[in-house]
Parts: C-alpha cells; sequence; structure tokens
C-alpha cells in the first residue's frame, strides 16, 4: 500500500432500491470500496445479491432504529423492548437507548450478522445505524464474529483508529464534489476513513418520510449530494495524482 490509503463507505446497504443502485454506481463508476448492510430492512437480498455480484466489501450496520415516517421495518427477534408501540424499530438512538434491554439487543445484533451470513456475506467490521445506543450488541458481534467497530471514539471495542474521518454526507450542499475534492488535497499519510450515503434520486426516497420532516435532506438531498461527490472526476483526478490507493477494511 502506499502512504496515503483512504476507506470509502457507503451506508444502509438493503434500505430501498433507491440505496442499493446508489452504492453499486459510486462503487462501479467511483471510489467507494465497502458498505455497510441493514439485516432487517426491505431491500436487503437485493442488496446482498448486488455486493456478492460486483464483489463490494461489507460490514454489519447494527439496526436498532428506523427513522422514517413511511418506510417502516421492525427488528429480526422477539425482544419486546427492540419495538417501539407500532411494532417496529424506534424512531431514533435517544428513544432506542433509553427503552432496549441489552440482552435484547445482543440477541437481535447476532441475528442480523446471521441473516448476513447466511445471505452468503463475508462481514469485515461492525458499525452503528444512525448513531451508538446499545453497546453491548455491537460489542457481542465483534466477540463472536471476531471483528472491530468502525469507530474509536464511541466507547465500543475493539474498533478501528484512523488518521483522519472524513464525513461526506455532512458536506456543504453546494458544491460537494468540490468540497470532498479539497479534503482529500489536506489528508496526509495514514489511513483515513469517509463515510457516506450515495443513493439515486426519485420518487422512492421523496416519498420516504415527509417532506416537512427534520430529517428530510436525510431521504433524497444528501443521498443525490453524496453519490455526485463519489462519482466526481474532479475527485477521482485527486485520488490519482496523490497516489491515494482506495482500499477497504478487510484489507488493512
Amino acid at each position: 500500500m502506499g502512504d496515503i490509503r483512504l476507506v470509502v463507505q457507503g451506508d444502509d446497504l438493503g434500505m430501498c432500491r433507491a440505496v442499493n443502485e446508489g452504492i453499486e454506481r459510486a462503487a462501479t463508476d467511483g471510489i467507494l470500496t465497502q458498505s455497510s448492510v441493514m439485516a432487517p430492512t426491505p431491500w436487503f437480498g437485493e442488496g446482498a445479491a448486488m455486493a456478492k455480484r460486483i464483489g463490494l466489501p461489507v460490514g454489519l450496520h447494527v439496526t436498532f432504529t428506523c427513522e422514517w415516517e413511511y418506510l417502516r421495518w421492525g427488528p429480526l427477534t422477539g425482544g419486546s423492548t427492540l419495538r417501539a408501540a407500532d411494532g417496529t424499530q424506534h424512531r431514533s438512538v435517544a428513544a432506542a437507548k433509553e427503552s432496549i434491554d441489552p440482552a435484547d439487543a445482543i440477541t437481535e445484533a447476532l441475528a442480523q450478522a446471521d441473516r448476513a451470513k447466511a445471505a452468503g456475506l463475508g462481514l469485515t467490521y461492525v458499525d452503528p445505524h444512525m448513531g451508538v445506543s446499545i453497546v453491548d450488541g455491537y460489542e457481542a458481534v465483534c466477540e463472536r464474529e471476531g471483528l472491530r467497530f468502525i469507530y474509536a471514539d464511541e466507547g465500543v471495542s475493539p474498533h478501528h483508529d484512523w488518521a483522519s474521518i472524513i464525513i461526506l454526507s455532512i458536506g456543504p450542499m453546494q458544491d460537494r464534489s468540490a468540497w470532498f475534492a479539497d479534503q482529500l488535497e489536506q489528508i496526509g499519510p495514514g489511513t483515513h476513513f469517509v463515510m457516506a450515503h450515495p443513493g439515486v434520486p426519485g420518487p422512492e426516497l421523496q416519498a420516504l418520510t415527509d417532506r416537512e420532516a427534520p430529517d428530510s435532506v436525510w431521504a433524497e438531498a444528501f443521498r443525490k449530494r453524496d453519490l455526485e461527490a463519489l462519482c466526481a472526476p474532479e475527485v477521482r483526478a485527486v485520488v490519482d495524482r496523490r497516489r491515494i490507493d482506495l482500499v477497504a477494511v478487510k484489507d488493512l
């Protein structure tokens, strides 16, 4: 490997068709190197099949929450504390922290890993959907599968350490591609991590939640910009000129 290494991750594989397609495009036409798969979600089967078809490395996006108003999913296991009043997963990390029993979290997280492996996926890391809620669940998967958690500063062990972390999804809405290219111009030697949420814009993403909802920008707007940035010629030009090695966690 070279002196500058970049892990470029696309989150939420399996959430919906538009996200699966966006992740595939970002991997085949852009610089995406791995993806985090959500085992309880409606389009998990297609996402898993796509990852295997194109040889995309994946990690387990342990999922204790479902944030959308209209797209809802439930846990794989029967623990009552995993469910909100409507029977689906909790809508926020705060609600999950307040409600979920650690024993239920461990059972659910391991079941999610089992579903991913049953689909033929080789898991290479563990990370959280929306944010860290029940640490016991993540650590149980890491211990059983011999994996590391993706973030060093979230109180989960064992974990990966990065020279820097670039969260592409919270970059500027305007000129995100140029902003991303500038970020890559500034990184130095070491292994750096990029978190992104690519998705193909259109009616499916627009229908995930109410357009007036505070999180509506995470439905289509952020995902569209992330996909553009990951596939942008100016971003690829920086990667090539600086001889940045595009790697996945499995390569480290």
